[in-house]
């Protein structure tokens, strides 16, 4: 079984529309979308979820008011400033958690001369298995201030080898998170390739150097696409060598073209939509890195 992550030193470069073409030229793949905080494959992938299950990760703190003695003991040992109080004077003040500044600690449960305080599973969000035109795929969405993307990314990862086992499918497309943090390193770890996709400006070419060091510092094999590789053709070169110098490889230099955007607006990929020169390109890509996950073995 082959995996191939797509990721970017940061958002914008078109990492997700070339996972959708990548979709659509795959035979017997899975497809899974890590970018758990900011997902947006399925905008173009138009998925139709077939099971959902809710993600909990950590513990809250839930204070139960009716059996509460009104003690502070919460709030003296709180130090996430978590614990809210009315402002009473003691023995009288009402306290609340605010669940966006509770750590799941548990200090306040521990030190509850009582025991008013419960402690239960956080729930952070959501993950989904559905099918697609171009086979099943798994999804989710983390919470608005959720924390946990990376543990978040490992189970969604788990689930389409899971998929890709018991349906005998051979590849895994798994759109990653952009950046270098936690969420991109559970992307990557074990995979079979990873493919950094880049466009030719400062930004660009500073966030793939950082991506380039993760790649390496876990020893994951890496391979650069230079996207809109035209927008700046002094930058696009300088990026070519650097990437060179580090011993990768630039497989391929996709220039800026509005079918792009034409098939996102049409919720197709690029492959889909059109017959023209990028998607060719495109098809090339693919063959490419196809060739490149089997050297790898």
């Amino acid at each position: 079984m082959k995996e191939l992550v797509v990721i970017s030193g940061k958002g914008g470069t078109g990492k997700t529309s070339l996972v959708a073409s990548f979709a659509a030229l795959a035979k017997n793949a899975v497809l899974a979308d890590c970018d758990v905080d900011a997902a947006d494959l399925h905008l173009v992938l138009a998925p139709t979820v077939e099971r959902r299950e809710v993600f909990t990760s950590g513990h809250e703190a839930i204070i139960r008011q009716a059996d509460c003695i009104h003690c502070g003991a919460c709030l003296a040992h709180c130090r996430f400033d978590a614990v809210k109080t009315d402002g009473r004077a003691a023995g009288e003040a009402e306290f609340t958690i605010d669940p966006v500044s509770c750590e799941g600690c548990g200090v306040c449960v521990h030190f509850c001369p009582v025991k008013a305080i419960d402690f239960p599973e956080r729930t952070c969000g959501e993950w989904f298995v559905s099918a697609t035109r171009h086979g099943p795929m798994v999804h989710a969405r983390l919470g608005i201030a959720a924390e946990n993307s990376g543990k978040l990314v490992s189970l969604v990862r788990k689930e389409a080898r899971r998929i890709a086992e018991e349906q005998g499918r051979q590849t895994i497309i798994v759109d990653g998170p952009p950046g270098i943090g936690c969420p991109v390193i559970a992307s990557i770890g074990g995979c079979s390739l990873v493919l950094a996709v880049t466009e030719p400006t400062p930004s660009g070419s500073h966030d793939l150097a950082r991506v380039m060091e993760l790649a390496e510092h876990f020893k994951v094999p890496l391979v650069v696409c230079i996207n809109k590789c035209d927008i700046n053709t002094e930058v696009s070169r300088q990026i070519e060598q650097e990437v060179k110098r580090r011993g990768h490889t630039v497989v391929a230099h996709l220039p800026y073209d509005p079918v792009v955007t034409q098939a996102q607006m049409a919720g197709q990929s690029v492959v889909e939509y059109a017959n023209g020169s990028l998607a060719e390109q495109l098809r090339g890509l693919w063959q490419r890195l196809e060739q490149e996950m089997e050297k790898i073995g």
